[in-house]
């Protein structure tokens, strides 16, 4: 299996960019997480396009040539030391062939994001970099707790958090040691079959969405099953499941942890014997912990409460 490569820490005062690599965003929406950068020490740097529109069926932050644009500034320099994207939406898969990693190879940067952002974290693995699956800069004015962006910089600068939370009882118990991989669903989803889609076998999958019917969920998950995904992971992590199906027919609609998507996925992997492990708090919600893409994590599981521990 190739190495995979860790950025290194970032020193005090470091200039972290902020581009828009999927949907708009306005000055507004990143206001308080600018400044969050800026009250831990670093310098954020943004995008030359950062705050463009773009309308095409979806109000993107430019076109592809602006986005791309800003992907690739933001990769390359070697002044740059991370690069967080503004929020997710939908447009990363745009930019995929015309990624340029080899100023990024020179001097690997950590990518921070989450959503649509997961296209852009499985290319990455596959080129051999670990990135941090976690808020973007926008969702700092939502409400959002203090540790979901406390937890990012702690990794920023060299701390790799260890998590526990509560197990559910539609848990699979047992002790399981691999590489992390996964995000947003329907976008693992999304990259099945491409050249750009993550490698499964051995690894432990992550899955979180937000906004899908049920049967979209479900259509989803029967992908990942004929596509041989469940053959080959040794375990499933689920994170938040919000706002699924009709809000006016669903009573948990606005919960983090949807039960009626947790037993629908449940369902759809009662074939297989892997760990699962549900209720973890990464995703659309607003307790959302950054997880690590590319690391290797063990999970362990009691009656009350499940450990992750990034190794």
């Amino acid at each position: 299996m190739k190495t995979i490569f860790f950025p290194p820490s970032l020193p005090a005062g470091s200039p972290v960019a902020i581009i828009s690599p999927a949907g708009s965003v306005t000055p507004e929406q990143l206001s308080q997480g600018i400044e969050l950068i800026k009250k831990h020490g670093y310098e954020p740097v943004l995008g030359k396009h950062v705050f463009d529109q773009y309308n095409y069926g979806y109000s993107y932050a430019g076109t592809e040539k602006q986005r791309i644009h800003d992907l690739n500034w933001a990769l390359s320099d070697p002044v740059i030391k991370a690069v967080w994207a503004s929020r997710g939406g939908y447009g990363c898969q745009h930019l995929l062939p015309e990624i340029r990693m080899k100023g990024f190879k020179q001097n690997p940067k950590w990518y921070i994001g989450y959503s649509d952002n997961t296209v852009l974290q499985s290319y990455l693995l596959k080129q051999g970099f670990a990135s941090i699956h976690g808020q973007t800069i926008k969702t700092s004015s939502f409400g959002v707790t203090a540790d979901s962006y406390q937890h990012i910089f702690d990794i920023l600068s060299g701390t790799l958090p260890q998590y526990t939370f509560p197990a559910d009882p539609r848990n699979r118990a047992g002790e399981v040691t691999g590489v992390l991989i996964g995000g947003n669903l329907a976008l693992v989803y999304a990259l099945l079959g491409t050249r750009y889609s993550f490698k499964f076998r051995n690894r432990v999958l992550f899955i979180e969405d937000i906004g899908e019917n049920f049967y979209a969920l479900d259509r989803m998950l029967m992908a990942l099953d004929a596509g041989g995904v469940f053959d080959e992971i040794s375990a499933l992590v689920v994170g938040g499941m919000t706002n699924i199906g009709n809000e006016k027919e669903n009573a948990q609609y606005g919960e983090s942890f949807d039960a009626f998507a947790y037993d629908l996925i449940r369902h759809r992997i009662e074939a297989y014997d892997f760990p699962v492990y549900f209720g973890f708090p990464n995703g659309h919600i607003h307790h959302n912990l950054p997880l690590i893409i590319g690391s290797t994590v063990q999970l362990t599981s009691a009656q009350e409460n499940v450990e992750l521990t990034f190794i």
